[in-house]
């Protein structure tokens, strides 16, 4: 993943926390338990808690943060004209999200609830075509993602208003009161990271960020190691760099066309994950060793696919991919199951976290 950075001036660094950014996190956390074994207590703390009708709410669109969290939770990054950034307060980072038009929202949904990529383009709201393939995508991936796409597609307000009142809901029940523990420590890191790029420059702030992201200051170029590919640039517009507390092991990028860069990092680490078992290890180390299983790994470690999904993702035949998806669950390391006239595969985490910690962290950075 590059960041062209060009032309930009320390002023235009911007560490800052984010409310809303940390709200898509826990939403995550609280849906994908196993990507986070640090917060097992949190998470069971909050869930003995919840009121049962928002947790039903809470799975009506949880393929928006399932799978990390959509950019729906970064708004600011896509006002136009790079002025905008992470409000104080979640009320605040709502009315950034209100500021986002129908077609730049729709967009930004559309990435969880159909697999849609940022090169697919927009025009989702005008075009009838790319409203028919939209629900196609959906198809594949469940009855609550088809209509929420239709949903979206014909009534963009009523979407809109649904999820800002979700996320009020979600602040009331939990939220805030894990917001009031966390907003210290996020900006005391982020006074710490914008500190460093006034003494140190901006080199030495990525390095403490992650290990992970590096600065080629003669091109100008900020790469982040990931198992992924993307471009994007600052243009006229600022950096954004936001901690979270929730996020490890995820080392998010925002690189949506017309949208500002973010890099959405994790401040500190739960304990190493216990070692894999030796009567499996060969097998399974064997089956992960290949650049592409490994790429379908990343994939399947953040929601079930289809074959044909997957083909059309890593740009290979079906067949191709069957093959690669035959050696992971010869080895164990993937579950399939059947959703209509649909086969999906999804990671077993549990089985990869035992292998170690580093594989795990690799593949869902």
């Amino acid at each position: 993943m590059r960041i062209d950075i060009a032309g930009l001036r320390p002023e235009r660094v911007a560490v800052v926390p984010s409310p809303l950014a940390e709200l898509g996190m826990a939403l995550h956390a609280l849906s994908e338990p196993g990507h986070h074994p640090g917060l097992q207590g949190w998470v069971t703390g909050v869930l003995a808690r919840l009121d049962p009708h928002l947790a039903d709410r809470m799975c009506d669109a949880d393929f928006l943060w399932t799978t990390t969290f959509a950019d729906l939770f970064l708004p600011y990054a896509g006002i136009p004209g790079g002025a905008a950034l992470p409000g104080a307060t979640l009320a605040e980072e709502l009315d950034l999200l209100d500021k986002l038009t129908d077609e730049q929202f729709v967009n930004a949904a559309l990435e969880f609830s159909c697999a849609t990529c940022y090169d697919v383009g927009g025009g989702w709201l005008v075009d009838a075509e790319q409203g028919r393939r939209a629900l196609e995508l959906a198809a594949a991936r469940g009855p609550r993602q088809v209509r929420f796409t239709e949903l979206l597609l014909t009534d963009p307000p009523k979407i809109r208003a649904w999820l800002r009142q979700f996320l009020q809901d979600c602040d009331e029940a939990f939220f805030a009161e894990t917001w009031s523990r966390l907003r210290h420590q996020l900006a005391a890191d982020a006074r710490h990271k914008t500190e460093l790029v006034r003494r140190k420059g901006l080199a030495e702030a990525l390095a403490a960020a992650s290990p992970a992201i590096t600065l080629d200051e003669g091109a100008a170029e900020i790469t982040v190691d990931k198992l992924s590919v993307g471009r994007t640039t600052t243009g006229d517009g600022p950096l954004i760099l936001v901690p979270t507390s929730l996020g490890w092991p995820h080392l998010a990028v925002l690189y949506r066309p017309g949208w500002q860069p973010v890099v959405h990092y994790p401040v500190g680490s739960p304990e190493l994950a216990a070692p894999p078992s030796v009567e499996q290890l060969a097998l399974r180390m064997t089956a992960l060793s290949h650049p592409v299983r490994m790429r379908i790994c990343r994939h399947l470690a953040r929601s079930a696919w289809t074959t044909s999904e997957l083909a059309q993702a890593h740009g290979m035949t079906a067949p191709e991919i069957s093959r690669h998806l035959s050696v992971l669950k010869k080895a164990g390391l993937i579950t399939t199951r059947r959703r209509g006239r649909y086969v999906q595969h999804q990671l077993d985490i549990a089985v990869v976290a035992r292998l170690g910690s580093d594989f795990l962290e690799g593949i869902l950075r």
